[in-house]
């Protein structure tokens, strides 16, 4: 797959609905660590196809099942710290959004995604990218970022201002100049915020320092 390195529609697959049963399994057992993926319950598919297709649908659903037994704000491990146990629904939500592109670019057919979703999609993504220090920050201090979707029906949640100042690395829907700007579709945005196409591939124009780019993406790996 292009952009999954070495892995196969397969993995890709197992990795989705084991993912899902993960984040379950975790909310019902009200965790304060992480679960090793290899103690997942049935977290391997079934061979049959249609077998498989009914684990992936059952895997989302133990989600809600589990935030309905213990309560959305009971807080477990996440992946940027203790969070309200509906925190996960989202960030399976656009986990899945995300890896459906990777399917579509693999196979060669569109991939359709509704500009309010793909802007909650990307300013997920940056509310994580905010807080994870693993790669150190995704900014230098003193450069920004401004993304612009040009969806009409966004209006102000179609804006990302992401900054690196003396306060920190932070992000708000506020219009402003970044040292680098991107404006396009919404998707195509998330696409190449989360490095599944090039900025050259996409219908985006770019104004500014094109390094600060570059960087933000070495350093935010999906």
């Amino acid at each position: 797959m292009p952009t999954c390195g070495d892995w196969t529609l397969k993995q890709l697959f197992r990795h989705v609905g084991r993912g899902n049963r993960w984040a379950a399994q975790i909310i019902l057992e009200r965790r304060n660590q992480p679960l090793d993926p290899r103690d997942v319950r049935d977290g391997k598919p079934p061979d049959d196809p249609d077998a498989a297709a009914d684990w992936l649908y059952q895997g989302a659903q133990l989600i809600s099942d589990a935030i309905d037994r213990v309560g959305a704000e009971t807080r477990v491990w996440t992946l940027v710290g203790p969070r309200p146990a509906g925190w996960w629904i989202r960030r399976r939500l656009h986990e899945a959004t995300v890896h459906r592109a990777d399917a579509a670019l693999a196979l060669g057919v569109p991939f359709d995604l509704s500009p309010e979703l793909a802007a909650d999609a990307l300013s997920e993504w940056i509310d994580r990218v905010s807080v994870d220090r693993r790669h150190g920050p995704a900014l230098e201090r003193g450069q920004s970022i401004h993304l612009h979707a040009t969806d009409p029906e966004l209006g102000p949640t179609g804006e990302w201002m992401i900054v690196h100042d003396e306060e920190g690395l932070w992000w708000s829907h506020d219009h402003g100049k970044g040292s680098v700007a991107l404006r396009g579709p919404a998707k195509d945005l998330l696409l190449a915020t989360v490095r599944r196409i090039s900025v050259a591939d996409a219908d985006i124009e770019v104004h500014g320092d094109t390094a600060v780019w570059d960087g933000w993406l070495d350093r935010t790996p999906f």
